[in-house]
């Protein structure tokens, strides 16, 4: 993309080294000039030795003389006089004694006119004279450029920076988008409206004055964006929120002003301004005050979208993760008539999303596109992205020439998990602890109805983790039940109650802190927001604490009685102690699976779903493939839920570990 009026990239640099140049050399010269020429004679004097000024000084040849700073006299002749086969009528001569009083009576005496002056300034000394002022012009001149940010005039603080695509920007497609397709059908007809405008009119339709992308991080809501610049062939402006942020009153307000400008005389044209939010969050609602710059923003892109004055033919598409956060104002149709909603895909979205990124990469005839994105639940296009990517350099690392199924595998561990830590060294007590740790999250996930298969299981340290049991849905999860639930809750228990059955509680250690946190907030909105709890019934206790920064939700927070508080916590409390006895009963049940599971990740390190049942089923495990060999066809999908031990915080001297 490149600015509206830019010029080649080899004028534009000839041009800003030619002003810059012809400046600085303007500013050296003057010195030099004002001190060739301050001084200047049209017949230079030449220098003659004292023993010669001595003789013409006695023979009364010498009508005028100048002394400079008592050691140098520059004078005139009464008659010329021949000097290195030149007659001249001036003379320079250095004296041997620096302010010499009898010199000064020789010249009175022989009726010599006498003027004195200070030493003529050397070259040296006038530019340290003038160094500081052109340092201090310079600064200013420096400063004063900064603040235009970059503009080639003037007091163009209030011009938009605003980025015109142009013809030689890569282009991107619809063809480009996968798994949000009801977001394409919306736009696309925002795109056959600029082509074909008489299609809609004719039936009494009008243009959209604008439409918002609402989705959560890395879900494509400006990759939408760039498509709907590279399918429309109109005249696509992009900007972000943060452009409109300077540190001067009101030139936010003024770029507004001249984007719509510029998007009117393009008209009809598209304006694209990514994290809307940094200039529309809802007004009023700041803590502690401060100045309404922002608002004033706010309140010019208000007008300019839907006011006195209509942009026909400018249609406005923004993008935010935040919508929650907006100003109604800004919402209403007639600003923003089109509220698209860009989601987490779905196992159809997630298989196009991988179809993209793996189109143009050497990719072997193992590779299962519909098991990799049945793998990878939750998961937007960002992450899918950064999965393949990571496949690739896995591939390339381990000098594949095609990128297999168990390098995707594997990245995808890596991304959903984190990176191995083999090089983590443990004690044996240590890896004991995190072996029965996570069988007993293994044996309640396999054991405790609700809870979605088991995937995989290792004590292998990834990240902070120092070792994981996680699940992987079969489906899609857009609800979940209250078996489910309480089937979690259970299973996030599991590890802390297998260290107590088996170690005693004196040796229960720290590691099980990710879990209770993982299940206190799922019981906790068990009890609060779903309304599954019997004590306290289908309602609302407190409102939803994700809004707290805004001054508005803080006013008019709904107070809870102390006794509807106690009363939650207790519910809080009798869930989780409920699971607790329920994990310690399934594991008492199954102690000799326990061992087993446990023996095995000691030697093993990492079991996967199928091992464990068939421990259950009390088989023997197969031995493993040879490391090296090539990757084998058809693994099974990564996991999506996770479990893990974490490390204890300033024991291995990681930071405060984050909820699973």
């Amino acid at each position: 993309m490149a600015d509206r009026n830019t010029p080649p990239k080899g004028e534009m640099n000839w041009a800003r080294v030619s002003k810059t140049l012809s400046f600085w050399i303007l500013i050296i010269l003057i010195p030099f000039a004002f001190i060739k020429f301050s001084g200047a004679r049209s017949e230079p004097a030449p220098t003659i030795s004292y023993s010669e000024y001595d003789a013409q000084l006695t023979r009364g040849n010498i009508t005028k003389v100048n002394i400079q700073a008592g050691k140098q006299i520059t004078g005139e002749f009464r008659d010329k006089v021949v000097v290195n086969k030149r007659s001249v009528a001036r003379f320079n001569v250095r004296l041997p004694v620096a302010d010499s009083e009898k010199e000064v009576d020789r010249l009175r005496a022989a009726n010599v006119e006498i003027e004195a002056q200070d030493a003529r300034p050397s070259i040296l000394g006038t530019l340290g004279y003038f160094l500081p002022y052109i340092l201090f012009i310079g600064i200013w001149l420096f400063i004063f450029k900064q603040m235009q940010a970059g503009g080639s005039k003037a007091f163009s603080f209030g011009k938009s920076k605003a980025k015109l695509l142009t013809g030689d920007t890569p282009k991107v497609t619809f063809a480009d988008v996968a798994g949000a397709d009801e977001a394409k059908i919306e736009l696309q007809e925002i795109i056959e409206f600029l082509k074909d405008p008489q299609k809609f009119t004719k039936l009494g339709g009008r243009l959209p004055t604008g439409a918002l992308l609402v989705g959560p991080p890395g879900t494509g809501q400006t990759l939408l964006a760039r498509a709907v610049a590279g399918e429309a062939g109109r005249p696509f402006f992009s900007m972000s929120g943060s452009d409109f942020v300077e540190m001067f009153v009101g030139v936010g307000a003024s770029r507004v002003r001249d984007l719509f400008e510029q998007g009117k005389a393009h008209a009809p044209c598209i304006i694209f301004i990514d994290e809307i939010d940094a200039v529309g969050r809802h007004r009023g609602a700041g803590l502690g005050g401060g100045h309404d710059e922002r608002e004033q923003t706010l309140n010019q892109l208000l007008v300019e979208m839907d006011g006195f004055e209509s942009n026909e033919g400018v249609i406005l598409i923004a993008a935010t993760n935040r919508p929650d956060v907006l100003d109604p104002a800004l919402l209403r149709p007639g600003r923003f008539d089109r509220q698209i909603v860009v989601d987490a895909p779905d196992l159809r979205g997630r298989e196009g999303i991988l179809k993209v990124h793996l189109r143009n990469k050497p990719i072997a005839e193992d590779v299962d596109i519909t098991a990799l994105g049945r793998g990878t639940p939750g998961m937007a296009g960002a992450d899918l992205a950064n999965l393949v990517n990571e496949g690739a350099l896995l591939a390339a690392r381990r000098g594949h020439d095609k990128i297999y199924m168990q390098d995707l595998e594997d990245a995808k561990d890596k991304v959903m998990l984190g990176a191995e830590r083999k090089s983590l060294v443990m004690k044996e007590e240590e890896r004991r602890l995190t072996a029965y740790h996570e069988g007993g999250h293994a044996i309640c996930t396999i054991k405790v109805k609700g809870n979605d298969p088991l995937h995989k299981v290792t004590i292998v340290p990834r990240g902070r983790a120092l070792g994981l049991a996680f699940t992987l849905p079969e489906d899609d999860r857009v609800s979940i039940t209250r078996q489910e639930l309480e089937a979690m809750l259970v299973k996030a228990y599991g590890g802390r109650v297998a260290e107590e059955l088996v170690f005693g509680r004196e040796r229960v250690t720290t590691g099980a802190a990710s879990d209770i946190q993982t299940a206190t907030a799922i019981a906790r909105r068990y009890v609060s927001q779903w309304g599954l709890s019997e004590a306290i019934g289908p309602i609302l206790v407190g409102d939803n604490e994700q809004e707290l920064f805004l001054g508005r939700e803080i006013q008019h927070r709904r107070e809870v009685s102390e006794k509807t508080a106690q009363l939650v916590d207790s519910e809080v409390r009798r869930i989780i102690t409920e699971a607790y006895d329920r994990a310690k009963v399934v594991l008492t049940e199954h102690m000799e699976l326990l061992h087993r599971v446990a023996r095995a990740l000691l030697e093993r390190e990492t079991l996967t779903g199928e091992e464990v049942l068939s421990l259950a089923r009390g088989e023997d495990l197969p031995p493993r493939p040879s490391e090296g060999s090539l990757p084998p066809t058809g693994p099974t999908a990564p996991a999506a839920v996770t479990e893990p031990r974490r490390a204890t915080p300033g024991l291995l001297g990681g930071p405060e570990p984050a909820p699973a």
